[in-house]
């Protein structure tokens, strides 16, 4: 992908503070776009974007900053749902707190966005929409029952709306990562003797490893968001694409 891809467009990340929404951020700049990140938290000095705090859990505030976003450009070429939460635990162990978390930042977050920016969207009648969704929204995960439906909810969110954009020429695609290098993983599982047990498998919850034996990095993320942001998947809408080094075996 050439270095300048995204000279001159405006591309909005979520989840940019840190782990694939930071690398995606990153990966944008780099090539050109103008970029804003929005994040809980404030993130670290130095970033190459600029970054907007806000709840994306909370309609009010996505309310705000998008109002705000528009006040400055009412264009976006690229909008990125990358930010995510993952509550774990036995499906009776879970509070309604650990539910609804997952749901307000995996489902309802992008909703919030989708339904401020959509509009600019069809009056452009350009742009792409890429939502980082998870191979845990295409099969079972044992003790990861939020996460698994607020990821499957945001795929079928995606679908939804790629359909109703199509006709505007609006591209809407989902990358599902699989196991990360990212510091959620790295804190669920106790850093690298628990990425080789995720790679060789884990029985016990069902997990039968990962065939290309490695750890996805943010990079392996990264690309192929931007591809599917690119030109060159100028007909690519409504997929899914599963990134997880054949961890879900085709699922």
């Amino acid at each position: 992908m050439g270095n300048r891809q995204f000279a001159g467009k405006r591309v909005l990340v979520t989840g940019a503070a840190s782990g694939i929404g930071r690398r995606i951020a990153e990966r944008f700049c780099e090539t050109g776009a103008e970029v804003v990140g929005l994040d809980r938290l404030a993130g670290e000095p130095g970033l190459p974007f600029r970054l907007v705090q806000v709840n994306l859990a909370d309609v009010g505030q996505v309310e705000y900053v998008c109002k705000g976003l528009k006040a400055e450009s009412t264009r976006l070429d690229i909008l990125v749902n990358a930010a995510g939460v993952l509550r774990t635990g036995p499906a009776e162990d879970l509070s309604a707190d650990d539910w609804q978390a997952c749901f307000a930042v995996n489902a309802s977050g992008p909703f919030y966005l989708l339904q401020h920016w959509i509009p600019v969207f069809k009056k452009q009648r350009a742009g792409a929409i890429v939502n980082i969704a998870s191979n845990a929204a295409h099969v079972p995960r044992s003790g990861m029952t939020a996460y698994c439906a607020s990821k499957s909810a945001m795929v079928s969110l995606s679908h939804c709306i790629g359909l109703e954009l199509a006709p505007f020429g609006v591209r809407c695609n989902i990358v599902s990562p699989g196991s990360t290098d990212t510091p959620m993983l790295n804190s669920m599982v106790g850093g690298n003797d628990g990425y080789r047990l995720l790679v060789t498998g884990l029985p016990d919850q069902f997990k039968l490893g990962i065939p290309l034996g490695k750890i996805a990095t943010v990079d392996d993320i990264a690309e192929t968001t931007l591809f599917l942001a690119s030109d060159l998947a100028g007909h690519i809408t409504l997929q899914d694409i599963v990134v997880d080094g054949g961890a879900t075996l085709g699922a």
